[in-house]
């Protein structure tokens, strides 16, 4: 898929920028997470959470510059009875999100879109610890809310680890949403990752004519289930 060395470095750029955290604390993230998800202004329709690292987040963008915006948006154009809350949260590995997860879960959750494990990539972090993070996260999602929709948002790496260690992770989205029977976004940077003009001046992060491509990314799987 990364044809030239300059694609390659480019997207490992990205993902060291997904490590980077913000000046906000999880507990403080989270606690602004809960509130949105609770926003009596907003009663009476259904919560679409995505949850992430910076890219959900939308790294130095403005919130309604992120896809997650953008996909609310298009919710709200089409009248459906949904509303969006970004839990997106730069640096997130898959374990701080298994332990983040519980916060977000205080209130209702009727679709759960999770977007994890770029930054266990770029850490060289076992596949099967990623794979065991991410399931821990879809099971206590569904625990506490059994009719939930979960969509999983697929990730790769370049093989600066190693191509059996990149073909490896690649291969934890897919299998997961296999195991689990949820829709699956096979890869959430398509045409976006290693696209000079799609990412901001420092090379590393999707601007928002980045992120509207990453929102069309995402509609398309998620649009069925609403």
């Amino acid at each position: 898929m990364y044809r030239t060395s300059l694609h390659t470095l480019l997207f490992f750029l990205f993902l060291f920028g997904c490590q980077q955290t913000e000046k906000k604390t999880t507990q403080e993230v989270s606690s602004e997470i809960i509130e949105k998800v609770s926003d009596p202004k907003e009663s009476g329709k259904k919560v679409i959470v995505f949850f992430g690292n910076s890219i959900t987040a939308g790294y130095r963008l403005d919130l309604s510059e992120a896809f997650p915006a953008l996909i609310g948006e298009i919710i709200d154009s089409l009248e459906m009875n949904y509303r969006v809350v970004n839990a997106g949260l730069s640096g997130e590995t898959t374990s701080s999100g298994n332990s983040r997860v519980e916060w977000v879960l205080k209130n209702q959750v009727d679709v759960f879109v999770l977007e994890l494990g770029a930054n266990d990539g770029l850490r060289g972090i076992k596949t099967e610890e990623t794979e065991k993070n991410l399931r821990g996260i879809i099971d206590k999602v569904k625990g506490k809310y059994p009719e939930v929709k979960i969509v999983l948002a697929g990730m790769q790496i370049p093989p600066n680890m190693g191509q059996e260690y990149s073909d490896n992770f690649k291969e934890i989205f897919p299998d997961l949403a296999k195991a689990y029977e949820v829709p699956l976004i096979p890869f959430i940077l398509e045409g976006v990752a290693g696209i000079t003009d799609l990412n901001l001046d420092d090379g590393i992060h999707p601007t928002p004519e980045g992120h509207k491509i990453l929102a069309e990314n995402v509609w398309i799987v998620l649009k069925p289930l609403l």
